[in-house]
């Protein structure tokens, strides 16, 4: 007998997204991810803090503020809206504590798998409650692996 396998959902850091847009490659890693993610691989978890921090990232960064608010729109259609209330942000990554709005999201969504590649989340070790912390090419590894 068949077990079905659960679906993926994932939190994506702003690193994740940052590096997307950023890249010159198109074979790279994180445009990869986005484009599964537009494919119906995996659910696309975020919260209201998310997107403000990817804004404000994205500005940061010079990215053109067309491609920003497509993003955003495109997140608010095809994404998971979590409302992480401020109860649910925990201060555990002393280091960054705008990881902890990520971390948040990841755990009152109930996500499978938070991608990040920011060293902070080093302190949680490869899961938290349950949830993979990967990087890029790790979480590739994951959808690649999966059957269509």
């Amino acid at each position: 007998m068949e077990t079905e396998q659960k679906r993926v959902m994932a939190v994506l850091d702003t690193n994740v997204f940052v590096a997307a847009y950023l890249s010159r490659n198109p074979n790279s890693p994180t445009q990869e991810i986005l484009a599964r993610w537009l494919n119906d691989e995996f659910d696309l978890l975020y919260s209201v803090d998310l997107q403000a921090e990817i804004a404000e990232k994205f500005a940061a960064k010079g990215v053109a503020q067309e491609a920003t608010e497509l993003l955003l729109a495109t997140l608010a259609i095809r994404g998971v809206q979590v409302e992480a209330p401020a109860s649910a942000v925990v201060a555990i990554i002393s280091a960054d504590p705008d990881d902890d709005l990520v971390l948040a999201c990841a755990v009152v969504g109930g996500a499978t798998h938070l991608v990040t590649y920011d060293p902070h989340f080093d302190v949680l070790g490869r899961t938290y409650q349950g949830i993979h912390i990967v990087d890029g090419l790790g979480f590739l590894g994951v959808l690649r692996s999966r059957p269509e």
